[in-house]
């Protein structure tokens, strides 16, 4: 049987990875500026909806897009990481450039646009 951690192991082992404030969500979809835009808490983390579609996430009060060929714009001006340990890359948008980049949300529409046809082709393939 294995012997469990002593507190303070499991604290140092969770706080290396901080939760996203609620406030951060807001302000991100505050600069998005469009009631077609809501989030989700996920696990301590947010997932950005644009017309009921995930088309980013909100991890250590950051915004992460995914990397497509809709998102190429944000290659020049945007960093790549990895919102979680393990994930593909995405492009990380900083608070700065949230009011910078001001075709972001035609970006997260066309993204929402993409995942809606990838839905309906899953669905005639498994009707097929």
């Amino acid at each position: 049987m294995r012997k469990p951690r002593p507190f303070g192991a499991r604290l140092l082992l969770y706080s290396c990875c901080m939760a996203t404030q609620r406030e951060t969500a807001e302000y991100i979809l505050e600069q998005l500026g469009s009631p077609r835009f809501t989030t989700r808490a996920m696990f301590g983390e947010y997932a950005l909806y644009a017309d009921g579609q995930v088309v980013a996430l909100i991890c250590d009060d950051l915004l992460y897009v995914k990397i497509l060929p809709e998102s190429a714009a944000l290659a020049t001006a945007c960093e790549q990481g990895e919102p979680y340990p393990g994930a593909k890359l995405h492009y990380v948008v900083d608070e700065s450039q949230l009011s910078e980049l001001e075709d972001l949300p035609d970006i997260l529409y066309a993204i929402a646009a993409v995942r809606v046809l990838e839905k309906s082709k899953k669905k005639l393939k498994s009707k097929k």
